[in-house]
């Protein structure tokens, strides 16, 4: 393999390796962030707010029986 080859192939490597870099930080950013919501959503004294976030189907219809 003569030089030239092997520059490009190292060159690319490395935009590989910061590329992925950048991809990881970006999912550990979002992750953070998510991480952050969660606790102030659990934290906050409204548990209605919280049930209704977790399941916002449930309570919509009510049955009744006669």
């Amino acid at each position: 393999m003569d030089i030239a080859n092997l520059s490009i192939a190292l060159s690319h490597n490395q935009l590989q390796q910061q590329a992925s870099l950048l991809v990881t930080k970006k999912a550990m950013a979002i992750a953070t962030q998510q991480g952050q919501a969660l606790t102030d959503l659990l934290q906050s004294s409204n548990v209605q707010a919280i049930q209704h976030a977790a399941e916002p189907h449930l309570g919509g219809n009510v049955d009744l029986k006669l």
